[in-house]
């Protein structure tokens, strides 16, 4: 169902020049939808916004940025004790490097027609992970990801990245190759126990991170569940997994090596303090809880979503945000 009242639009200030993004904020106004602009300077802003849009019975929330921004509106909302069902649908206008999310849930890569979806889509269920680290509670919308693809993530200059965009995150691994060092874990959940080196972890509601790594292939956003990929130190697998990569791609590569499960709730423990990297955001501990909320917020798809296990608009919601 269409938005019945305000909208308010969260957009990152990295982008507050973007003219196509401002002529399609005037198109929708000028269609008659209730539009409110917002921009993010500094840390918490989004959440001060997120507070302000409630405040002012806002129906739909729309992040404008890539996963960092769609991370933190989707956090600051989930913060909330309501059920889905009493917050703001959640849309996305894809404004960042990578894009990782709206890549693989189908959104436009256009503002305007993005725009246009996550203010007249119908809202569909969408999970998210809760990650205890330490004392701290996080949430992470899309993926969390550690090992060697974590620390070219968070390494990868911003100049670069704004050069290639995606590429820059291929290009700091291949300069990285030569220098991979596993991270020693143990990870255990529901009939899954690993325990050694790995050289890459994605915890994923959705699939991909860092510029189109599709780490979680089979992940779903409402189906209660993450999608758990480690893959292990390669040792003497490395030339031939880099081989496969490069003649099969991707996937084929991760099914060569990987090892796989779908969980709802995951401990990971290391001997040493290890980075995972929550959509975007760095954070440092040596013991990870992590939990997938059903159904914590709604989002705005196109109903053909790949992300969906079931159509938008089927909604559960859970008892609250644990």
């Amino acid at each position: 169902m269409a938005s019945t009242g305000p909208a308010w639009l969260i957009l990152n200030g990295k982008s507050a020049g973007d003219d196509a993004l401002r002529e399609a904020v005037a198109r929708v106004r000028g269609h008659g939808h209730e539009l409110e602009v917002r921009l993010t300077w500094e840390a918490g802003d989004a959440a001060r916004w997120v507070e302000d849009a409630l405040r002012a019975g806002a129906a739909t929330l729309v992040a404008a940025g890539g996963d960092g921004t769609l991370s933190e509106v989707a956090a600051a909302l989930a913060g909330h004790p309501e059920p889905a069902s009493a917050l703001p649908g959640l849309g996305l206008v894809p404004l960042g490097t990578a894009n990782d999310f709206a890549g693989a849930a189908g959104l436009p890569e256009e503002p305007a027609a993005a725009l246009e979806l996550a203010l007249t889509a119908p809202a569909a269920a969408m999970d998210l992970l809760r990650i205890e680290a330490g004392h701290a509670v996080h949430w992470c919308a899309n993926l969390a990801s550690g090992g060697f693809g974590t620390e070219v993530t968070v390494q990868t200059d911003e100049g670069l990245k704004k050069l290639l965009g995606g590429l820059a995150y291929l290009v700091t691994g291949i300069a990285r190759l030569g220098r991979i060092e596993p991270v020693r874990a143990r990870l255990r959940g529901r009939g899954f126990d690993w325990e050694g080196g790995l050289i890459a972890l994605g915890l994923g509601n959705g699939r991909q991170a860092g510029g189109g790594r599709e780490l979680c292939p089979e992940a779903r956003i409402d189906d209660g569940l993450m999608e758990v990929t480690v893959i292990p130190e390669l040792s003497g697998e490395l030339v031939a997994t880099v081989g496969t990569l490069v003649r099969e791609g991707q996937r084929a590569a991760l099914e060569r090596s990987a090892m796989r499960a779908r969980l709802a709730a995951l401990e990971l423990e290391a001997p040493e303090p290890m980075t995972l990297n929550l959509d975007g955001e760095p954070v440092e501990a040596t013991r990870f809880a992590v939990r997938c909320v059903p159904a914590r917020l709604r989002m705005r798809l196109p109903p053909d979503c790949p992300l969906l296990s079931q159509p938008p608009g089927r909604l559960r919601d859970a008892a609250g945000s644990g």
